[in-house]
């Protein structure tokens, strides 16, 4: 059986410029000695300045596995709900959002479905039947990929929060649908460094 195990992580934590912290170049740090032990094939991440640093970051664990940017991992809305979809503790964040906003968003978010969340082409030449890939993005990506494996309505997206270099794994099998096996793990992280980037409130 062809497995796709994608190793989702939200960027570490970043200032107001989006760059990365001091604390999140750790949260990287962390996570790539998590990370050490799996036979990763590829590292992929958003463009943006901080998911791209948290990679890099975590790639000095994985030598010789290629780091690369992928467009469909930019930080975006994938789905902008009705009015009858949107609870009320989300009501007002989408002002001003148009419908050429939001069309643009569920065009990335449907390409970053079509990239990602199938089972690998063995067809390619030199292509393992099992394939390891660790996917640096951003909260609201990882809640699109959560929502599409679970075959959740679109505006199920919505308060599926990640923290800063929290990690979330998905597996897609041949002829079987995804298996979520974690959501926002933070394990590989002492007390002081999670639930960073995650909406406040007591945390066990």
């Amino acid at each position: 059986m062809t497995t796709r195990h994608l190793y989702l992580a939200r960027h570490g934590a970043a200032d107001a410029f989006g760059e990365l912290t001091r604390i999140g170049h750790r949260q990287a740090d962390l996570l790539g000695e998590r990370l050490a032990g799996v036979p990763v094939d590829a590292v992929w991440h958003s463009p943006l300045s901080r998911a791209a640093a948290s990679a890099h970051e975590l790639a000095r664990h994985l030598p010789n596995v290629p780091v690369t940017e992928a467009a469909e991992l930019v930080d975006h809305v994938p789905y902008v709900p009705s009015a009858a979809e949107t609870p009320p503790s989300w009501a007002g964040f989408f002002d001003g959002y148009d419908d050429t906003e939001a069309a643009s968003g569920q065009r990335l978010a449907e390409a970053l479905v079509a990239r990602f969340a199938k089972v690998p082409d063995t067809t390619a030449k030199g292509t393992r039947p099992d394939t390891h890939e660790v996917l640096v993005t951003h909260a609201y990506q990882i809640a699109w990929l959560v929502r599409h494996a679970l075959d959740a309505p679109p505006s199920r997206w919505l308060g599926l929060n990640s923290a800063n270099t929290a990690l979330t794994v998905i597996e897609y099998r041949t002829g079987l649908p995804p298996t979520i096996v974690m959501f926002n793990d933070m394990s590989h992280l002492p007390p002081d460094l999670r639930w960073t980037g995650f909406p406040e409130g007591m945390r066990p």
